[in-house]
């Protein structure tokens, strides 16, 4: 008989299956028109009942099936009040066909660590900038990002009333990433993507010492990264703090599968270990190709500004 798929695998196929549920629950509160808005720390850092249910879906779902693994979700909440209509137990058949890398075939729940946030992008989600919005599960072992998945529930929006809505992407490393057509930017053009909503004279001094031919500022890291593995950007820059470990896990997962590299300003490697600060102090610096190009160009005077 076939061995049963291993346990990352296993955690993957579910995280889909979860992030689709995520999905269906963004758009039933946005239809709804009650986004039941908090603020956090201030006008740009918000919490919306979406984020709030999401969470908890994506977060009980998981811990369910999954008992021992560390589970990091960006909204401070407790778990009590998890209704049955948002647990998800399904999980996606074709990625647990997938074979397992070598090296990951030995893992055990307890040293896996799970990053979730349910909904990046928030802003965006509140000013309608459908498009901007993902839902992100990262996973984490030995304190690298190594899997994630990106929901993106409104993809295709502006499509027409026929379009299928939605679509979720998938990566692990040594597998590939899934779900959307790797493209790389076109050749000698320095396409820039960072911050729409967090924007300061650090992250602009940044991004004109990289002399670009254009910038795009657009909301969510999920989102951010998305560009770049689809050919619409050829770096995402982002000098300043304020990005977290929820932000950067899925996506780096999903960059590093097709090659790409996300670092912090200075080029020090994130670490996902689940006793590490939730901030990325130092920024952030991601691209498809040509990694080193941006990075030689990141100003010192930037770099001293930002400590990891």
């Amino acid at each position: 008989s076939m061995a049963s798929p291993a346990l990352l695998m296993r955690v993957v196929a579910s995280a889909y299956s979860v992030a689709e549920k995520a999905a269906k629950i963004v758009r039933n509160v946005m239809s709804a028109g009650d986004l039941g808005i908090v603020e956090k720390t201030g006008a740009n850092d918000l919490q919306t009942k979406a984020d709030r249910l999401v969470q908890m879906s994506i977060c009980a779902s998981l811990a369910r099936k999954f008992p021992k693994v560390t589970i990091i979700g960006e909204e401070e909440l407790s778990t009590d009040e998890v209704t049955e209509d948002l647990i998800e137990n399904g999980h996606c058949e074709e990625i647990l066909k997938k074979t397992c890398p070598a090296q990951y075939t030995g893992i055990k729940e307890e040293e896996l660590v799970i990053w979730v946030d349910p909904l990046d992008g928030t802003k965006e989600y509140t000013e309608g900038l459908l498009d901007h919005v993902t839902v992100l599960i990262g996973i984490a072992y030995g304190g690298k990002a190594i899997a994630g998945v990106i929901n993106q529930p409104y993809y295709n929006y502006e499509a027409g009333a026929d379009a299928v809505l939605g679509r979720t992407i998938w990566g692990v490393l040594g597998i590939g990433a899934f779900g959307f057509q790797l493209t790389e930017a076109p050749a000698g053009k320095h396409i820039i993507v960072t911050t729409r909503s967090h924007s300061s004279t650090l992250v602009n001094d940044c991004i004109s010492a990289l002399n670009p031919d254009s910038v795009i500022r657009v909301g969510g890291a999920g989102n951010k990264i998305i560009q770049l593995i689809e050919g619409k950007a050829s770096a995402y820059v982002f000098a300043s703090p304020g990005c977290k470990k929820w932000d950067t896990c899925a996506p780096e997962a999903i960059l590093h599968a097709v090659g790409g590299k996300i670092t912090d300003i200075h080029g020090n490697p994130f670490q996902y270990n689940k006793e590490v600060k939730h901030m990325n102090s130092a920024g952030v610096l991601a691209t498809l190709r040509n990694y080193d190009y941006y990075a030689s160009r990141i100003p010192n005077t930037v770099k001293q500004s930002l400590v990891p």
